[in-house]
């Protein structure tokens, strides 16, 4: 079993939901806690609190810190919360998310994984209240950045990065043992178009995620499974990963957030992930989902 601490900012694209509906499902997975960033994050933990119910598991959630550290708010309000009243769940105060990471890694030396799939804000908090919790990690595995030009008209301002840039540049620079990225160039490969997604979104754990997709859908034809195939990595080898260095622009207004990552840096801190099969990683997904 593999102790995972997942940071989310649930609630805008539909894959933050699919990627806590495979955890809770995923029978190697011990998820030991639930930490929500970004505005109203008390309604963003509450959309855990569905998923959570729906798949009978008892997990801590806190909902943590709502804004950025120095740049504009660009996701005041998780839009698919609106579909909370379809389903019991239990509401949240914010606050005490980072405590309860800081407590958790404390009494798990070496053995958490840090799975962020959101804006990085409660983990750079995290770090800088605690220098040494980068060092009790077992690996932090992020779903952020773009860290090559491989698919036309997929620039490199991914947007959990954008939308705290200073955040993200705190965190890469942290000394974890394990820091894996998963780009959106890669993840941008893997996707269901809204008809198939449907057909298959059938059993009783991924039916309040298919409720929050109705909101996804209001102006998007498919899903991108950017923070589930992140996810997967955790478990099954998807994706192969290459070592180098991964810096994030905070001088220029224009390229805030861009992400540099340089294959010959010495010594190697980061790795990203350089390939993915589509085929495999879906067989993986609903072998998961649907045993």
């Amino acid at each position: 079993m593999k102790k995972v601490l997942l940071d989310t900012d649930i609630g805008n694209d539909i894959d933050d939901a699919i990627a806590l509906a495979y955890l809770l499902k995923q029978p190697e997975c011990d998820l030991i806690g639930i930490t929500t960033v970004s505005g109203r994050s008390d309604l963003r933990a509450s959309m855990c609190s569905v998923l959570c119910k729906a798949a009978d598991k008892d997990v801590p959630i806190f909902a943590g810190t709502q804004s950025p550290l120095l740049t504009a708010q660009r996701q005041p309000m998780p839009y698919q919360a609106k579909m909370l009243e379809h389903w019991a769940h239990d509401t949240f105060s914010v606050g005490g998310a980072v405590a309860f990471m800081r407590d958790a890694i404390r009494a798990n030396p070496g053995e958490i994984s840090l799975l962020s799939i959101g804006p990085m804000t409660n983990i750079a908090l995290l770090f800088a209240l605690d220098e040494e919790i980068p060092h009790l990690l077992k690996e932090l595995v992020i779903m952020g950045g773009s860290f090559s030009e491989r698919l036309p008209n997929v620039g490199r301002q991914e947007w959990n990065i954008l939308c705290d840039p200073y955040a993200a540049q705190m965190v890469y620079q942290a000394p974890v043992a394990v820091h894996r990225s998963v780009g959106i160039d890669i993840t941008m490969q893997v996707f269901l178009k809204k008809e198939e997604l449907v057909q298959r979104f059938t059993t009783p754990l991924l039916r309040p995620v298919l409720d929050f997709a109705g909101v996804w859908f209001e102006h998007a034809s498919a899903a991108i499974f950017h923070d589930p195939l992140t996810t997967a990595t955790l478990f099954a080898d998807v994706c192969t990963f290459v070592p180098g260095r991964v810096t994030v622009e905070l001088h220029s207004d224009r390229l805030s957030g861009y992400t540099h990552f340089d294959g010959q840096a010495q010594p190697a801190l980061h790795q990203v992930a350089a390939d993915v099969q589509p085929e495999a990683y879906f067989r993986h997904f609903f072998d998961v989902m649907e045993a």
